[in-house]
C-alpha cells in the first residue's frame, strides 16, 4: 500500500506541535515559581535558551543522529544533516499519514523539553556558560542515541519490542536520573538544609502545571501520529493518571499536615509523566491505578532525598525519573492490543515477556544516562567549572550572570 497524506492526521499533528512547543514555557513558569525570587529570570532562561539551542541543533544533525539511516542499531546515519530529504512527503518508517517534515518537527518539540527538565536539578547556582556547553554534549551524547535506540528504524531497543508510547525512557527516566547524576556533581545550594529557601511564586508554578497537563494531550495524544481511536485512548488515559495522582498526593499531604497546592500541581505532573510510556497501550481504568502508584513513589522518595540532604532541587528524579520507571513497568504489566494493535500484551494479558524487556529498558537508560551525564558533568567541573562563585550565588543569578532582576 503506497502512503498518502491523510488531511486530518496532518491538521491534528500539526496542533499537537504547537501543544508540545508550549510545554518548555509551561515548565519554565512550573520551575521559575519553585526557586527564590533573585533567580527567577534565571530559571526561565535556562528553559527557553532549548527552544533556541535545539531548535538549531536538531535541524543541523539531531535528527539525522536520532532518525537517520540506522548504524547496528545504536545510532541514526548522517542521511538527514540539515534536514536533507526531510521534505513534505510521507515516509514510510515514521509518517505514513503525515508529511515527513512534520514528523520530524514533533520529534523536535521532545527534543527540545527533554533537556530542559534537567535544569530542575542546578538552578540558582549553575554556570551559564557550563549550562549551554552541556545543554548541547548531553542532547547529542545522551538523547539522541537513547531516541534512536527506543523510535527509531533499527533501534536496537525497538528491535527488542519495548513499548514506550510517548518517551518514558526517551524523555523522563533520562531527564530524571540525568538530573540526579548533575545533582551529586554540582553539589547544594548555598545554604541548603541551614535555612529555608523558599519559593517566589507559587501561582506561577500553578500556572505552569496547568499548561503542563493541557500540553501533555499533545505529547501523549500526539504520539499516535494520527487522528484516531489510539489518540483518544492516550487523551483519556493521560488525564486520567494527572487526575488520580493529584487526588492522592493531595491525600498525602493533608496527612502531613495541609493540603499543599504546589503538593497538588506536582501530584498531577507525576501522574502525567508516570502514565506517558503506557497511554498508549493501556485502558483509562489502568491509568488510574497508574497515577494512584506514581504519587506516593514519587511523595516519598521526595522525602527520602530531603532526609539524605540531597539538594535536586526540583525532584525532576521523584517526579520524573522514578514515576516514568514505575510507568514503564506498568506497560509491561497492563499493555493490551485491545487498546492499540501495534503494541503487544502484557503481563496481565497473557505475554510476561513484557515485563522482561520493559525491565530492560529500565536499566539500560537509567545506567546509560546516569554514567554519560555523570562523567559529562565531571569533566565540565574539571575544566571551565559548573558553579558560580559564592558571591554571585548569594547576589542571585538574575543579576550575576543576566544583568535584570524580575522584581524592581
Amino acid at each position: 500500500m503506497v502512503s498518502q497524506i491523510n488531511t486530518g492526521d496532518t491538521a491534528w499533528i500539526l496542533v499537537c506541535c504547537s501543544l508540545v512547543l508550549l510545554m518548555t514555557p509551561a515548565l519554565a513558569l512550573f520551575y521559575g515559581g519553585m526557586v527564590r525570587k533573585k533567580n527567577l529570570l534565571s530559571t526561565l532562561t535556562l528553559s527557553y535558551t532549548f527552544m533556541a539551542l535545539i531548535g538549531v541543533q536538531w535541524m543541523l544533525y539531531g535528527y539525522s543522529l536520532s532518525f537517520g539511516a540506522d548504524i547496528k542499531g545504536f545510532i541514526g546515519g548522517l542521511n538527514y544533516l540539515g534536514f536533507t530529504g526531510v521534505d513534505g512527503q510521507p515516509n514510510a518508517e515514521y509518517s505514513k499519514t503525515i508529511p515527513h517534515n512534520l514528523f520530524a518537527a514533533f520529534q523536535m518539540m521532545f527534543a527540545v523539553i527533554t533537556p530542559a527538565l534537567i535544569t530542575g536539578a542546578f538552578v540558582e547556582r549553575v554556570k551559564f556558560k557550563s549550562f549551554l556547553l552541556f545543554s548541547l554534549l548531553w542532547a547529542t551524547l545522551v538523547y539522541d542515541p537513547l531516541c534512536h535506540w527506543v523510535w527509531g528504524a533499527g533501534g536496537w531497543l525497538k528491535q527488542m519490542g519495548v513499548l514506550d508510547f510517548a518517551g518514558g525512557t526517551v524523555v523522563h527516566i533520562s531527564a530524571g536520573f540525568s538530573a540526579l547524576a548533575f545533582a551529586l556533581v554540582i553539589g547544594p545550594r548555598k545554604g541548603y538544609g541551614k535555612y529555608p529557601l523558599e519559593p517566589s511564586n507559587i501561582p506561577l508554578t500553578v500556572l505552569g502545571a496547568g499548561l503542563l497537563w493541557v500540553g501533555w494531550f499533545g505529547f501523549n495524544a500526539g504520539s499516535a501520529l494520527a487522528a484516531n481511536g489510539v489518540a483518544v485512548n492516550a487523551l483519556l488515559t493521560t488525564n486520567t493518571s494527572a487526575a488520580t495522582a493529584g487526588l492522592v498526593w493531595m491525600l498525602l499531604s493533608w496527612l502531613d499536615g495541609r493540603p499543599s497546592t504546589l503538593g497538588i500541581a506536582t501530584g498531577m505532573v507525576v501522574g502525567l509523566a508516570a502514565v506517558t510510556p503506557a497511554s498508549g497501550y493501556v485502558t483509562p481504568l489502568t491509568a488510574m491505578v497508574i497515577g494512584a502508584v506514581a504519587a506516593p513513589l514519587s511523595y516519598y522518595a521526595m522525602r527520602f532525598r530531603d532526609r539524605y540532604k540531597l539538594d535536586e532541587s526540583l525532584d525532576v528524579w521523584a517526579c520524573h525519573g522514578l514515576s516514568s520507571t514505575w510507568g514503564m513497568i506498568a506497560t509491561g504489566l497492563f499493555a493490551t492490543v485491545t487498546v492499540n494493535s501495534d503494541g503487544a500484551n502484557g503481563l496481565f494479558f497473557g505475554n510476561p515477556q513484557q515485563v522482561i524487556i520493559q525491565l530492560v529498558a529500565v536499566v539500560v537508560t537509567i545506567v546509560f544516562c546516569f554514567v554519560v551525564t555523570y562523567v559529562l558533568a565531571k569533566l565540565l567541573d574539571w575544566s571551565i567549572g559548573l558553579r558560580v562563585s559564592p558571591m554571585e550565588e548569594e547576589v542571585g543569578l538574575d543579576i550575576s550572570s543576566h544583568g535584570e532582576r524580575s522584581y524592581s
